[in-house]
């Protein structure tokens, strides 16, 4: 076995995540060998920039800048796509799958939005696409939820899946600063991109849910069905009342399975203070899954960077190289169960989704106020698990007129909640726009 000649491996990008498998590799290269029953060796890169990649790699790889070499090439048995992005990267993936080669990427936006196609693709090919890097980084929570929990009927998962998001909060938090502030000093240190609206929109962490719902619920992949909401309108009152309260706000990625259908949603959340994931700091990443038999499970680490991400890619490359000639039909499927298996059930549009909520009122500092609004919240049969009342003073220095009521609510469905607020809001003594945040005990 351990004679066979290495499995040949084709690699497309080697910016930070290409650069960090190609040093893995080299570096632990005996000891994966010994893992994998054969050698794994990157003998081709595609890189637009050849003289960089090539001064990555050496002399002895062959460098390239046209990724459609690497496809065409009959010794390439295996095909890395690390460019990203919608576009080239999708047809270089299918190209790569009809010219039998198996498909490593860390691509969850290509994977989130066009997988279904492109696992029916590689099914047909009888070729495997693996995608353990698309998800939290170094983290194996693909392989635990494809492998490691396969026997439990997965009832919830939520996690804290985009690094830049959780550094930014956890910034707010410490320093007492609003989002736009912290947004610029992210970027600075290099945690946010120059654009960053995947990151503070939570499209990424919706990707990344959306793979996991797909897998936990043997349901295809649908990121259009997603409920999205990012953290630009967080403020750093809101964070601080929820500390009070006994909360953290976190930007989770949220999929439940309820008898009505499937929820799959992202949006800040008020987490109890007490719940490890709640203590997840800076760009690190944390993914709670919920099984019937096994209970809640955590998974920690490294949600992003060079050799973090290489780990999941490598992991990724073992795998096929052990299965390579194995009959295809043994192979665990992409979405962990069997392409022909799969469920119909339905994504839930967010007004149906049943959740409890934070809600903050900027009120006029008078009596009656709070009786009204909980009046309201009361005849929309939503009820109230805590109310917290702000010294006006506090709120608006000495003798201000306004202050804060800020209300936790017990679980209700979404749209009766989004009724209720339209009557709040009408209300003469609420002063200014609402704020209403979800909360997640996740116990």
């Amino acid at each position: 076995m351990t004679d066979m000649k290495p499995i040949q491996v084709g690699l497309l990008g080697i910016g930070t995540v290409g650069s960090g498998t190609f040093n893995v590799l080299k570096r632990n290269q005996e000891e994966i060998k010994r893992r994998a029953g054969r050698g794994i060796e990157i003998t081709m890169v595609a890189d637009l920039d050849v003289a960089r990649a090539q001064a990555v790699v050496g002399p002895d790889v062959q460098v390239v800048n046209d990724a459609r070499a690497v496809i065409a090439n009959p010794d390439i048995d295996i095909v890395i796509e690390l460019i990203g992005g919608y576009g080239i990267a999708k047809a270089l993936v299918m190209e790569a799958i009809a010219a039998g080669k198996h498909v490593v990427t860390a691509n969850k936006a290509l994977l989130a939005v066009h997988g279904t196609e492109i696992f029916a693709a590689a099914s047909a090919k009888g070729v495997m696409v693996a995608f353990e890097a698309a998800v939290a980084g170094g983290i194996p929570i693909i392989k635990a939820l494809r492998e490691g929990l396969t026997a439990n009927s997965i009832q919830w998962i939520a996690g804290i899946i985009n690094g830049t998001t959780n550094f930014i909060l956890s910034e707010m938090r410490d320093k007492g600063l609003d989002f736009d502030v912290v947004l610029k000093e992210a970027q600075r240190l290099g945690y946010a991109e120059a654009d960053p609206t995947f990151d503070i929109e939570g499209v990424d962490a919706a990707h990344k849910a959306t793979l996991m719902s797909a897998i936990a619920f043997g349901i295809p992949v649908q990121f259009d069905k997603a409920y999205v909401e990012g953290i630009t309108k967080l403020g750093a009152a809101d964070i601080r009342y929820a500390e009070q309260l006994g909360y953290r706000i976190k930007l989770l990625g949220i999929t439940k399975r309820t008898p009505q259908g499937v929820e799959l949603r992202v949006h800040p959340s008020l987490v109890p203070t007490k719940r490890l994931i709640a203590n997840v700091e800076g760009a690190m990443n944390a993914v709670v899954v919920h099984g019937d038999a096994v209970g809640t499970t955590l998974y920690y680490g490294k949600g992003a960077g060079s050799e973090p991400t290489a780990s999941a890619v490598i992991a990724d490359l073992v795998d096929i190289t052990r299965l390579h000639t194995a009959d295809p039909h043994h192979r665990v499927p992409h979405l962990a169960f069997q392409p022909d298996a799969m469920s119909d059930l339905k994504v839930l549009p967010m007004s149906e989704v049943v959740t409890s909520y934070y809600l903050r009122l900027r009120v006029t500092d008078e009596a009656g106020v709070l009786a009204k609004v909980t009046g309201l919240l009361a005849g929309a049969g939503i009820s109230i698990d805590a109310v917290l009342q702000r010294e006006a003073d506090e709120v608006g220095g000495e003798g201000s007129t306004q202050t804060d009521v800020i209300i936790l609510t017990h679980d209700t469905r979404e749209g009766t909640m989004d009724a209720a607020l339209a009557q709040m809001q009408s209300l003469p003594t609420v002063l200014a726009p609402i704020v209403r945040i979800r909360k997640e005990e996740l116990n």
